[in-house]
């Protein structure tokens, strides 16, 4: 079976995992949280065809991990009709075969240069901020207190910049400079978490604004690692969280 071919299967697969688990009466929601991140994992491991290697590249496997957990976790916060649950099942099934085949062209990157390089960060960046938007409803859906908001926020932000920053250099070995980017990146969104922890704002304001925080950090961020942060680009990433940001102060409801 040719790699295309397995990465078509296994997003399939993953999309018939996750509607089965979270929708089976008899088994715990977490524990079918817990088994459909680790298949995608492991799914995307099997279509790669051992592309994955012992180094950096491992870092690919985070972003199917994070995607399947934030929308498993976003699925059981939706009505149990088919109506509200069948696009997002049909959204991560494409999401996942998105995930899979920038995945792929990451790891042949790290060896030799390829043309679809630059589409697939664009891609991953994407697929990305989708991940982070069902994390973050997720998240502050369950009201929790201001240093888990904070925590959670920290480790959502690191989890998915790392591999975001590292495919910027795609080196066998994880760069300095990325992982100091990825801990300050974390920093700010955890701090970001804070603000909106005493901000009346509703779930999904909250949720987008934190979207779009991340947005533009590593969109900065990224040009700064690509040497490529000019002034057109820096206000382009600005005037994007500013927009968010006076939409969301407009929304909000001060009583």
């Amino acid at each position: 079976m040719s790699k295309r071919k397995k990465i078509v299967v296994g997003a399939i697969l993953m999309g018939i995992t996750l509607a089965g688990l979270t929708s089976a009466p008899y088994i715990d929601r977490f524990l079918a949280i817990a088994i459909a991140s680790v298949m995608s994992v492991s799914l995307t491991v099997w279509a790669l065809s051992g592309n994955v290697q012992k180094n950096a590249t491992a870092l690919v496997l985070i972003l199917p991990a994070l995607f399947t957990l934030g929308v498993s976790l976003f699925w059981f916060l939706l009505p149990t009709t088919l109506l509200a649950r069948l696009p997002v099942l049909v959204i991560y099934s494409i999401g996942m075969y998105a995930i899979m085949l920038t995945a792929n062209i990451f790891c042949v990157s790290v060896v030799r240069s390829i043309a679809l390089l630059r589409a697939a960060k664009s891609v991953s960046f994407v697929m990305t901020l989708f991940t982070a938007f069902f994390l973050y409803d997720a998240l502050f859906s369950i009201k929790s207190s201001i240093i888990v908001n904070s925590l959670a926020s920290f480790l959502i932000a690191f989890l998915l910049s790392l591999p975001v920053y590292w495919s910027v250099l795609l080196t066998p070995k994880i760069d300095r400079e990325v992982v100091v980017s990825t801990l300050i990146t974390s920093y700010l969104m955890a701090a970001s978490a804070v603000a909106l922890y005493f901000w009346p704002a509703t779930v999904a304001v909250s949720s987008i604004f934190a979207t779009s925080s991340l947005y533009v950090l590593i969109g900065l961020t990224q040009a700064h690692l690509d040497k490529r942060l000019f002034v057109s680009t820096t206000r382009e990433y600005l005037l994007v969280g500013a927009v968010v940001f006076l939409t969301m102060l407009a929304s909000t409801r001060w009583r």
